[in-house]
């Protein structure tokens, strides 16, 4: 199979006709053929061959064959040649995501990450933005949001993508029929799909139960749990975090504390503000949580409270950013380090929280040896996501996992999430590993799409 990196140009000659320049058709390994089979997404055409004098490696395409597999532009793409003569052009990517029906802002904050992804890969391969609406299974056509020049969303048609990368925002529509759905039609057409939907809590800490050198590093936790177990818990830990399993941002997150002279504690978050709660018995504390969330408590997970390191009093831990790069490898992109607000429940930004580098954050606690627990963490963030993605029984190509570091320098894990937010790359020092997290993404697609960037192209 030849694979390497072209330049697409469009002629205005009506008939199904490429005109390939000779270094190109050495590269595809097409020297002495007549005629080839042109590919874009799930879209074929056949096309007669006419070699042309020009330096470089350049396809121009005859309006004949570029309108009927719908090729969206000019300028740079991949281009390789599969059996039976067929070449490929793309990979075509497509980011499904979705938002108001609005022409400038139609993925809601989501549009500037979208606008940096389809920025960055046009520079590599055919990448649109679309939304469910915009599938016309029938015809196995996308309305797509392609960006132009001018750095604005332009709609063109194009067929089915090469790869689907899965931004969709909310956990509601995500587990609705009709998202189902469609993410099992990409799959019957044998399109990757990553990331295939939100982790739920109880779902993840049940998956690593399943890997010995995985459970190890996640505190105690049980899934719907009974008053009794709750007490117990209390006892033994002095303190746990009470969650939903479906919840993200820190919304609906109790640290509930025991102290056997004092009472019960409950601390927790409450239009915007801090709330710290006594109660004189165990009983008191439940009939509170219960009025609050329903008798049956459904769809919480309870787990063992860490003692983490601290900077100022104030508790920390750490987002990594988890990437599979071109290789399929999982990488750590970039880390966060997350410092509580006082009283704060959670280390979450909108919830008081203030964002460090960790090396700052390290430097604090451990001086000389920071660079050495980093190291650690690193390494213990790669083979959780390994582990991860061994459970899981779709597509995983992003992960971000929250991590704390307890007082013995113990490392924890307390949420991953399929989806993460991007809130740490507004850091200063962070910049550039948001960038390098936006190349992963495409360098996954690249690889996913079977588009494998190789350096000797």
């Amino acid at each position: 199979m030849g694979l390497t990196f072209g330049n697409i140009h469009f002629t205005k000659k009506p008939e199904r006709v490429v005109y390939i320049s000779g270094s190109l058709m050495k590269s595809l390994k097409l020297s002495g053929k007549r005629s080839i089979r042109v590919r874009l997404g799930k879209d074929t055409i056949p096309a007669v061959i006419k070699p042309i004098k020009r330096a470089g490696k350049h396809l121009f395409l005859a309006s004949g064959v570029q309108h009927a597999i719908k090729v969206p532009k000019t300028g740079g793409v991949y281009l390789r040649n599969l059996q039976n003569d067929e070449v490929q052009l793309g990979p075509l990517v497509g980011i499904l995501s979705d938002g108001p029906l609005s022409s400038a802002n139609p993925f809601g904050s989501r549009t500037g990450f979208i606008k940096q992804l389809l920025r960055e890969g046009g520079r590599m391969c055919y990448i649109f933005a679309f939304t469910p609406r915009d599938i016309d299974w029938q015809q196995e056509r996308v309305n797509g949001y392609f960006l132009n020049a001018a750095g604005r969303f332009e709609r063109k048609l194009v067929p089915l993508p090469d790869v689907v990368y899965n931004r969709l925002p909310s956990r509601r529509a995500e587990t609705s029929q009709a998202i189902s759905q469609l993410r099992e039609r990409f799959i019957r057409r044998r399109i990757p799909f990553f990331n295939w939907s939100f982790f739920n809590k109880s779902d993840i800490y049940r998956l690593m139960e399943n890997d010995p050198a995985a459970v190890r590093y996640v505190p105690e936790t049980h899934s719907n749990p009974a008053p009794e177990l709750i007490k117990e818990m209390l006892e033994r830990h002095h303190f746990v975090y009470y969650k939903p399993s479906a919840g993200s941002l820190g919304m609906g997150i109790y640290r509930l504390t025991y102290l056997p002279k004092r009472g019960y504690f409950a601390r927790y978050r409450r239009g915007g503000k801090n709330v710290l709660l006594r109660f004189g018995s165990f009983e008191s504390l439940m009939r509170m949580l219960e009025s609050r969330h329903g008798r049956s408590l459904q769809n919480y997970v309870v787990q063992q409270g860490i003692r983490l390191i601290e900077i100022d009093g104030c508790p920390i831990d750490f987002r990594f950013h988890m990437h599979k790069n071109g290789n399929n490898q999982w990488v750590v992109v970039g880390i966060g380090a997350k410092k509580a607000g006082r009283g704060s429940v959670t280390t979450h930004l909108k919830n008081g929280g203030s964002l460090m580098t960790p090396q700052q954050a390290l430097g604090r606690v451990f001086g000389a040896r920071a660079d050495e627990v980093l190291q650690q963490a690193k390494a213990t963030a790669i083979r959780l996501a390994e582990a991860l993605e061994a459970q899981h029984r779709h597509l995983i190509g992003e992960i971000g996992f929250d991590l704390g570091i307890d007082q013995e320098e113990n490392i924890w894990m307390f949420e991953a999430n399929a989806k993460p937010g991007r809130s740490i790359f507004r850091h200063p020092s962070l910049r550039a590993e948001g960038k390098a997290s936006v190349e992963h993404i495409l360098e996954h697609c690249l690889y996913l799409s079977k588009f494998r960037r190789r350096d000797d192209l």
